[in-house]
């Protein structure tokens, strides 16, 4: 079944559809990653997205229960070199074609990733279709091109109603801007008694629910679509404990006065280096965003760089300088990637403990 992807610069890739047979479109954007194909295409990060992975063979090693971050996949489409028919793994329950024809995501494979890989990195993201061979290009590009990204995206992928995932140590509100479920399984794993709320909860909601941290996770878009999420942390910074990642870093940023830009291409992959700026060390790190902190704007706030990507000197990491509150950029829950990160939930514990012996007074 021959498909095409058409971009909004009118170039055209032909190649094999898999998955739903159904036309979608979205933005182009690219992952690096060797591994993790599940993981990648259930991260609600990836809304309104259509992923295209360098790794050349995808589908490998099938599908299995254990690792999606989401029940509900909003990735738009999956974009590959080659498609792998018949994957082998002991845990593999499925196929990738298989899972993307029952979540009605399309697929394209049997194309150039390489000439689209460096095309984005050249031009930038861009937004595309995929759709049949005999649909007219020039009718399809009018369409792309007046075509707007949504503005909406975390409030398509965040929890509707509040609900608990219990334990018996601290008390964590995890505030879901498209959280990957990775996140909830490291506050788990700590005995944290974790309350999930939705993107616009209040500042008054959560002081109700007297916890001893906040968490504010990942997920898509522009962090100043998310007006309200950035109020909340405004009037909930130095009273309770803050602790955020990806697009919670961004919201974190804007709310003590920095700025944020959309890069030309993002980072999107399992292996970008991070240097501790306090100890020099190194990690490698998960990352997908296609946004990040000015670091110019941070002067003037009450901020302090705590990281830096070593690729491109951006902003990695911050900390508040008066407040329990710091944040990454990067996925230190990996899933899928390396696990050297993995202490920033230890210190968050750390921290909630300390402020939680010094008494914590609520509105």
């Amino acid at each position: 079944m021959k498909r095409q992807l058409i971009l909004d610069d009118g170039t055209v890739f032909i190649g094999e559809g898999f998955g739903a047979e159904t036309d979608t479109k979205g933005e182009v954007v690219f992952n690096t990653s060797m591994t993790g194909y599940q993981e990648i295409l259930s991260d609600p990060s990836y809304y309104g997205q259509m992923v295209t992975l360098t790794y050349p063979l995808v589908g490998n090693y099938g599908i299995n229960r254990d690792d999606f971050e989401s029940i509900t996949p909003a990735i738009k489409a999956f974009i590959v070199r080659e498609s792998a028919d018949f994957p082998s793994n002991w845990r593999s329950e499925s196929s990738l074609d298989e899972l993307l024809k029952i979540k009605g995501i399309p697929g394209i494979a049997e194309i150039d990733t390489r000439k689209l890989t460096r095309k984005i990195r050249e031009h930038g993201t861009m937004k595309g279709v995929i759709t049949s061979v005999e649909a007219n290009v020039d009718e399809m590009l009018h369409k792309l091109r007046a075509s707007k990204f949504a503005t909406d995206s975390v409030k398509q992928v965040s929890t509707k109603t509040a609900y608990p995932s219990p334990g018996r140590g601290l008390r964590v509100v995890l505030m879901d801007f498209g959280m990957k479920h990775g996140i909830l399984r490291e506050l788990n794993k700590r005995d944290c008694d974790v309350i999930v709320v939705p993107y616009n909860t209040t500042a008054d909601e959560i002081r109700r629910l007297h916890p001893d941290g906040i968490m504010l996770s990942n997920g898509p878009g522009d962090p100043k679509d998310v007006p309200t999420a950035i109020e909340t942390v405004k009037e909930l910074l130095g009273e309770i404990p803050l602790f955020g990642i990806c697009l919670g870093h961004q919201l974190f940023a804007l709310a003590c006065g920095a700025d944020t830009f959309k890069m030309k291409f993002g980072h999107r992959g399992a292996n970008h280096p991070v240097k501790e700026l306090k100890t020099g060390k190194v990690a490698l790190t998960s990352q997908n965003h296609g946004y990040s902190v000015d670091s110019a704007s941070l002067e003037g706030t009450p901020l302090e760089i705590t990281h830096k990507a070593i690729n491109d000197g951006t902003v990695e990491g911050l900390k508040h300088r008066d407040y329990p509150a710091f944040t990454v950029q990067y996925h230190p829950e990996a899933s899928a990637g390396p696990e050297d990160a993995n202490y920033l939930f230890d210190e968050f514990l750390q921290m909630m403990k300390e402020e939680k012996g010094k008494g914590i007074q609520y509105a």
